[in-house]
């Protein structure tokens, strides 16, 4: 955990009061009637990306959950028994209480939803890095550290929160190789059917390892191509193609964002310790290490992925 005020980039403080006003400062600027709140939202958004990466921090996600933590062991640190359990990608549901059940869509499930659809021809990821734990692992994690805490001897109370990884990069490693794989058999073996009642093709999908990569592939085969297509439009006054490419572009500028964004996620190269996982797992007796099971060498990850995991996506995710 970041130490109170410390940031991720070198000769930078944080002060959370200062960043708070900050941001009400700003909000006050900006906002205006019911019909610009879009515009109001959309500066909140920027503002606060901009104040996280000029504190080293990729965007507001990872942002928040810093400045939430440093929070946490301000106000309770040495009061109140606390612990700060990080997850890094969580996926569906392993056992309890519904195999492959998730709310919503998570980073790695955009691959299989635009696979599913046919609509994904490339996309920004390393298939050698590694992906992370299910959500009811890191349920049960939350459980144990909880109980751990709440119940430590003679009401100890710790000066700063003890931090859990309930991870499974370090002893049971998921690379996005596996769920491109399984995807592909899954889909070989289950197609989809499209709306003419034929079954949908499935082909493969090519990855770029790097944001420079990707970033020439959409320059050469989106952005040059919409550019000559704003040109033609100029030409006719407007007349032809405007409709056309103000929507191309937008899409394509939607694209570009999301990599901004989750570009961080995507190529994230670290592999989280989990010390501290394991030997709170150690220390439950026998019977709570198997009810209350976090202990991510228990996945078989291809096992996982193709009976549990995408049939989840496909049948509470892409409806």
């Amino acid at each position: 955990m970041c130490p109170r005020g410390e940031t991720l980039r070198m000769e930078t403080e944080l002060d959370m009061d200062a960043e708070l006003r900050v941001a009400r400062d700003y909000q006050q600027q900006v906002a205006g009637d019911d019909a610009e709140q879009k515009n109001e939202r959309k500066a909140m958004k920027e503002l606060g990306l901009a104040r996280a990466r000029e504190l080293g921090w990729p965007n507001t996600y990872v942002f928040t959950k810093a400045l939430g933590e440093m929070m946490l062991a301000r106000e309770l640190g040495g009061v109140v028994p606390a612990v700060i359990v990080r997850p890094s990608i969580i996926t569906s549901i392993h056992k309890e209480p519904l195999p492959g059940w998730m709310e919503g869509t998570r980073t790695i499930d955009a691959i299989l939803i635009g696979y599913a659809k046919q609509s994904l021809s490339c996309f920004l990821a390393d298939l050698q890095l590694t992906m992370d734990i299910p959500g009811d692992m890191v349920v049960n994690a939350m459980m144990a550290a909880t109980v751990a805490h709440a119940s430590a001897p003679g009401g100890h109370k710790e000066e700063s929160p003890t931090v859990y990884h309930a991870t499974s990069s370090l002893r049971n490693p998921a690379p996005y190789a596996v769920l491109y794989r399984t995807g592909i058999r899954y889909f070989c073996d289950h197609p989809r059917v499209g709306k003419d009642g034929r079954p949908v093709r499935t082909r493969k999908v090519h990855f770029f390892g790097t944001v420079a990569a990707f970033t020439a592939y959409m320059l050469l085969r989106y952005r040059l191509p919409l550019e000559l297509l704003r040109l033609l439009s100029l030409l006719s006054g407007g007349l032809l193609f405007s409709r056309l490419y103000a929507d191309l572009d937008r899409k394509y500028r939607f694209v570009m964002h999301l990599v901004d964004l989750y570009g961080p996620f995507a190529l994230f190269k670290g592999i989280f310790d989990d010390a501290n996982m394991e030997r709170l797992r150690m220390a439950m007796p026998v019977a709570d290490r198997l009810e209350f099971n976090f202990d991510p060498n228990t996945i078989d990850w291809d096992d996982y992925f193709y009976k549990i995991h995408i049939p989840g996506v496909m049948k509470y995710v892409l409806k």
